[in-house]
């Protein structure tokens, strides 16, 4: 359409100049290329771009057959003097490309009749040399054919290609959301490296492990702190044309060492002298062994199971005998010793008791010795017997409200959740005043569950990030000497009884300013005479 005003102003100057230069030759020619001039410019500006029908229809007239019309005026009313026909390839263009075959064609006769009706008018009025005008319309017309054949076959071809594009390039926008999905979900860090240590790309996990959460666009190992191993190996990578593996230690300003196991890929080259680009993938050497530890765990487990299972026929044997020869004890201190051998036989028993319902978990509700319990109370002893039994009096800080509701929960499950979360505490707390606390208070009212949290806090160092999402998973421990059974127990015993644990780092009051601290939280649910109406 801008093509069509554009061509209808060069028309108008140029018939504007032949009549100032031929006053004449007169002016209808130039009113014709106005009137052009302003039909085309209309549409230009208050029609909006549209493929032509197949048939001929208002847009059709108000395009192609205003061109066809002014054009063949054009060429009938110049007299000989100037050739107006190579202007009809304008329209033939036009319809060829937004139109069908069938179209083009119709709009290719129909300009090759108009040219032979002029022939055919000069011939009756006997005016000028008929042979050549019937002859220009002969050519004119097949050129118009052959103008509307081609360019529609090509139009086809583009059209069937740009489709074909569009297609690859949607399922290529696919793919690659679909790669950049997985790779963010990778606990494997990936780094994209060129062979002067710029980074093209890095997944979360990269960034995590690099310590980093800079743009990619900033990124260059060449100039990282404490990369220069890492760097090394890539650039070991691209000289030998081969990948890479090793374990190094990645040392980064305030923050602890990392070792890290490094495995290097390259891609293929594009070009000659292009090395291409190196894949580095990530894994921390704690979270290998961790994992390796599990798996060993693991079969100890099943085994511990299975042993647990045996040991409980002759430790009720053992129970049973001790009561028997508790009857025909009178000696005050031989019954001291018979009832500390029945509380232990009763702890044994208990163990495993819990270590049967971590095997079978799930299978049951596990909720048929949980009864309405006051924390409060329940918390205050076993904070009391766990002081006594470790000597710690400071450090820890219990702070108990009044006028709670009633919780359910098992009082013995929640003394080894108690205990476990801590003998944690204690493990990793500074000792200083209240760098242990213990608070119960009722879950805040935009919570999703309705109920009373318990709270151990301790002022130790904040545990890696990576480390948090294996917390409460089974064997799972950074020390060589811990089960990492402790946090897992607990989980499961509060979700036996519809309860809840999670941590968090925050801030408490300690020696009058804030500190952070690790943060365990036990959300019990009330017991159901807490939901009764008067």
């Amino acid at each position: 359409m801008t093509a069509r005003a554009t061509l209808g102003g060069v028309l108008v100057v140029f018939q504007g100049g032949v009549l100032v230069l031929l006053p004449q030759s007169g002016s209808t020619l130039l009113w014709i290329c106005l009137a052009y001039f302003a039909a085309a410019l209309t549409v230009r500006l208050t029609t909006r771009p549209q493929q032509l029908q197949p048939v001929l229809d208002a847009q059709w007239l108000r395009t192609v057959g205003v061109d066809v019309l002014a054009f063949a005026t054009l060429q009938m009313l110049q007299g000989g003097a100037i050739n107006y026909a190579p202007l009809f390839a304008l329209p033939v263009l036009m319809v060829s490309v937004l139109g069908s075959m069938l179209l083009a064609m119709a709009t290719a006769a129909c300009i090759t009749l108009l040219l032979f009706a002029h022939a055919f008018w000069l011939l009756i009025q006997n005016t000028g040399d008929v042979g050549t005008i019937f002859l220009q319309a002969a050519l004119t017309g097949a050129g118009c054919f052959a103008i509307s054949f081609i360019a529609n076959q090509l139009a086809t071809r583009l059209a069937s290609v740009e489709l074909r594009a569009q297609r690859n390039q949607l399922a290529a926008t696919e793919q690659r959301q679909v790669n950049e999905l997985v790779i963010r979900s990778l606990t494997e860090g990936v780094l994209v490296v060129d062979e002067h240590g710029k980074v093209r790309s890095a997944n979360p996990a990269a960034r995590l492990l690099l310590g980093t959460q800079a743009p990619t666009s900033e990124l260059d190992l060449g100039r990282y702190p404490g990369a220069q191993a890492l760097m090394q190996l890539i650039e070991t990578s691209f000289v030998n044309q081969a990948p890479q593996q090793g374990d190094i230690s990645l040392r980064q300003p305030g923050h602890s060492t990392r070792r890290l196991r490094i495995r290097t890929q390259l891609t293929d080259s594009s070009q000659d002298r292009a090395k291409g680009l190196c894949v580095v993938f990530l894994q921390d050497q704690r979270e290998v062994q961790a994992r390796i530890r599990a798996e060993k765990l693991a079969g100890m487990g099943r085994m511990s199971a299975a042993v647990a299972h045996e040991i409980r026929n002759p430790l009720a044997a053992i129970t049973q005998a001790n009561a028997l020869l508790a009857e025909d004890l009178s000696d005050p201190a031989q019954q001291r010793l018979a009832q500390m051998v029945g509380q232990n036989a009763l702890r044994l028993e208990n163990i495993v008791q819990d270590v049967l319902h971590l095997t079978h978990a799930g299978a049951s509700g596990g909720d048929d010795s949980a009864q309405p319990l006051d924390l409060c109370e329940s918390t205050e002893r076993i904070c009391r017997d766990w002081r006594s039994q470790h000597a710690v009096t400071a450090p820890l800080v219990v702070r108990l409200p009044t006028d709670l509701p009633k919780v359910w929960f098992d009082v013995e499950h929640l003394r080894r959740v108690l205990i476990n979360l801590l003998d944690n505490g204690l493990r990793y707390a500074s000792h200083q005043p209240a760098s242990m606390q213990v608070t119960v208070g009722l879950t805040e009212p935009g919570s999703p569950q309705r109920g009373v949290t318990l709270r151990v806090w301790s002022d130790g160092a904040a545990l890696d990030s990576s480390m948090e999402q294996h917390l409460f998973e089974p064997f799972f421990s950074t020390e060589s000497r811990s089960s990492g059974l402790g946090l897992y127990i607990c989980r499961e015993l509060c979700e036996s009884h519809g309860a809840s644990i999670s941590y968090e780092r925050s801030e408490r009051q300690l020696a009058h300013q804030h500190h952070p601290g690790n943060e365990f939280s036990v959300t019990f649910k009330l017991a159901p005479s807490n939901f009764s109406t008067p």
